[in-house]
């Protein structure tokens, strides 16, 4: 694709956008209520030639080069595009099972996210696993040609509007926890599966915890092969963590230096030196993640496999939106907590919010621990679970007198 072809198709998105989508200024997350404007937004970009812009077209993508894409993501920076619901099925489910899927489940499934017909979420944390996602007690048990699905999923971002969900679940105990190991495709809408909000600090349900009492799932529902679940997870999982590490933050965001270095100046708070000292080494860390994410989104579009280097893009992202909470309670001093500023609220439920980053995707340890084995080879932990049967394992709830 030459310069100027990339120039028009960034032109032509540009020109589609100022006319269809709404320019940052306030993001929120989804709820109930928007998801038909949601759903009927993404039909429009997909209808525009805009979604699934570098996936096959056989399974409803454009089947574009990597050019345009890059192309789209420069048009769309200045709007806030209303798809926050379909994040998770497009960045995580979708790619997956366009690597691992069977051919009926890519031309089932794939063409339906990307048109905004079906909303995806997925289902891996556990109460009683913490961080080792691959202690899950969820289990699947076998049933004539289907699986029976009993357990419990904690966390889950969208489960509330979702249509269908990636499951793991344990499908033979008898071996190394993740050795027996299944992904399913799930009907959020099935008998048996119950979902129930979770408020956090600030107010808001974003996630959900997920209930399964006896939900049949057909044979077609695994997602690659039989007890080979945590091979699919990783994939999952690695697309999740550089899917969280190279989402650039707008500029609007409340904890942007952007908008504190704006607000540090209406407030006045802008005279102090200490001040400014870290809001200028918030914009250099905030410009190296945007850079390094940049980076591995190109390296993505180009084939090139990030592989553990998500974990360094999802970690710096969530030490700097640590760091980024930090210097906003810098910007506003003391007195912020007695304010009744719109913009001023908007930072505290940002900075309430910040320490979350640092959980989602697995948290900091677990990605440092990648880090380490993985980027710089250092030597794993010690560990017996790793070549023990599951069902002899002091894990979660299974506790031996």
């Amino acid at each position: 694709m030459s310069e100027l072809s990339g120039t028009d198709f960034r032109n032509r998105a540009r020109a589609w956008l100022e006319q269809n989508a709404p320019r940052r200024g306030g993001e929120q997350e989804p709820g109930r209520a928007d998801i038909a404007t949601q759903k009927a937004f993404q039909a429009r970009l997909y209808d525009a030639g805009f979604a699934g812009i570098t996936w096959p077209k056989e399974y409803g993508g454009q089947g574009l080069t990597n050019a345009e894409q890059i192309a789209f993501g420069q048009a769309a920076r200045d709007f806030a595009l209303p798809v926050g619901a379909f994040v998770i099925g497009l960045g995580m489910p979708g790619p997956t099972i366009l690597e691992l899927g069977s051919e009926e489940q890519k031309k089932r499934y794939l063409p339906k996210v990307l048109r905004g017909e079906e909303i995806w979420c997925q289902l891996f944390s556990e109460p009683s696993g913490g961080s080792d996602v691959a202690a899950l007690i969820t289990t699947a048990v076998r049933d004539g040609d289907g699986w029976v699905l009993n357990g419990q999923k904690v966390w889950t971002s969208g489960a509330q509007y979702s249509d269908y969900g990636a499951v793991i679940a344990r499908t033979d105990p008898t071996v190394p926890k993740h050795n027996g190991i299944t992904m399913f495709i799930l009907d959020m809408h099935a008998p048996g599966v119950t979902v129930r909000p979770l408020k956090v600090a600030t107010g808001a349900a974003p996630f959900n915890e997920v209930f399964f009492d006896q939900v049949r799932l057909p044979a077609d529902a695994v997602i690659g092969e039989v007890n080979d679940g945590w091979h699919a997870a990783v994939v999952m999982l690695r697309n999740e963590r550089v899917a969280i590490g190279t989402m650039a933050a707008p500029r609007t965001s409340p904890l942007s230096y952007y908008s504190l270095s704006g607000l540090a100046a209406r407030l006045g708070t802008d005279a102090d030196d200490r001040v400014r000292r870290k809001l200028a080494e918030l914009y250099a860390r905030e410009r190296s993640v945007q850079l390094f994410g940049q980076l591995l989104r190109e390296e993505a579009m180009a084939g090139r496999d990030p592989g553990p280097r998500g974990s360094v893009a999802k970690l710096a992202g969530a030490e700097l939106g640590v760091f980024a909470s930090q210097v906003a309670a810098e910007v506003l001093g003391p007195a912020a907590a007695a304010s009744d500023r719109d913009e001023v609220r908007a930072v505290l439920n940002a900075m309430i919010s910040a320490p979350g980053g640092s959980i989602a995707g697995g948290t900091n340890e677990i990605q440092r621990n990648i880090i380490g084995e993985r980027v710089l080879g250092l030597a794993k932990d010690p560990g017996v679970d790793r070549s023990t049967p599951f069902d002899q394992l002091r894990v979660g709830t299974l506790r031996r007198g």
